[in-house]
């Protein structure tokens, strides 16, 4: 028996080894029910039967064989699926692993009540794994889209929906610093809790202008005559009252003037500062300085604390899991480690 006229025939076969197979598979989600299981599954192996079926160019062979299959009206059998899996809480892996399943079940039942003889039974399993492959590729296509657009979605709510809170507070904080009654103390604590909303707002901002950009046209800068001394300063003055158990030294010269985004400089201090702070020993001063070089800006940061493995530095600014490396037990606190950076100035 041909191939695909196993399929169609044991076609009830293979779409109980497929449910057994997406049962197995453990979601955040309720577990589905047979019918929710099976979606769009017979479909998708009758779509893979009836190409079997129709004659094939060398020149069709290689187009499917780099992912490029004939077009369909409307939405494939292997799109529908893939959304409908990424509704239900399926991963790409777990989805992508139920075609391997598929591919391997298929195939096992057929050998099974059939021998290889024939040119034309190579010809047929070739043929069926262009075919998988190929509803395979189009649902990771469909299922990357329904990520990529969920993810934008998410990044526009949450920028516009955060920004009526922090407005509240920031209208909140301007009011208690006009407070003719309050004390000195407060006055600045309310300072930094403005200064503190403030930047808030601008890393929202930041958040809705990558929204807009499709998280692929790059962060906008916009250089300004600027001091970044007097940054880095209200930086470490406004990290100090968060974290007053922090012992900051701040070597930063007076003026080191040139044109920067003041917002960006904000954010490279403040990341650079408070992740020494974080990270490194409570009990040591973290060593701030600002200072000027020829036609550079150069801040450093330096603290002590367990140093960063060699092998881990290549890929700190690379966004992925905590590796193994840094996982490993603290050993002694006393060497010590920073970061620095040069801005050079622009005329």
């Amino acid at each position: 028996m041909r191939l695909h006229e196993f399929i169609l025939t044991h076609i009830g076969q293979i779409l109980s080894a497929w449910e057994r197979f997406a049962r197995s598979v453990e979601t955040a989600l309720p577990p589905m029910y047979s019918k929710g299981l099976r979606d769009h599954s017979e479909h998708i192996l009758r779509t893979v039967a009836e190409d079997m079926q129709r004659p094939q160019s060398e020149r069709q062979q290689i187009a499917k064989s780099l992912g490029h299959g004939p077009d369909t009206e409307g939405d494939s059998p292997a799109q529908t699926h893939a959304m409908t899996r990424f509704v239900a809480g399926f991963s790409m892996d777990q989805m992508m692993s139920e075609y391997r399943a598929l591919r391997s079940s298929v195939l096992r039942l057929w050998l099974a009540q059939q021998r290889v003889d024939d040119e034309h039974d190579v010809q047929d399993i070739i043929r069926f794994n262009e075919a998988i492959d190929q509803a395979l590729v189009v649902s990771i296509a469909r299922y990357g889209e329904a990520v990529e657009s969920t993810r934008k979605t998410v990044l526009g709510v949450l920028g516009h929906d955060v920004r009526s809170p922090l407005g509240a507070v920031l209208m909140a904080s301007d009011m208690l610093r006009k407070n003719a009654n309050m004390t000195d103390r407060d006055r600045r604590l309310a300072e930094q809790i403005n200064a503190s909303i403030s930047r808030a707002n601008h890393m929202v901002g930041d958040l809705l202008d990558l929204a807009r950009s499709n998280l692929g046209a790059g962060i906008p800068v916009n250089p300004e005559d600027t001091d970044p001394s007097i940054v880095c300063a209200s930086v470490i003055e406004e990290l100090r009252t968060a974290f007053p158990q922090a012992k900051i030294v701040s070597n930063v010269s007076e003026r080191v003037p040139g044109r920067y985004d003041p917002s960006r400089i904000e954010q490279v201090f403040t990341n650079l500062i408070s992740n020494a702070v974080r990270h490194g020993d409570s009990l040591q001063p973290i060593h701030v300085t600002l200072s000027q070089d020829d036609d550079c800006s150069v801040f450093s940061v330096l603290n002590r604390g367990e140093p960063i493995p060699a092998g881990v530095i290549p890929h700190l600014s690379i966004p992925r899991p905590v590796t193994q490396a840094m996982q490993q037990p603290k050993k002694d606190r006393r060497p010590a480690w920073g970061w620095g950076c040069s801005l050079r100035r622009r005329s």
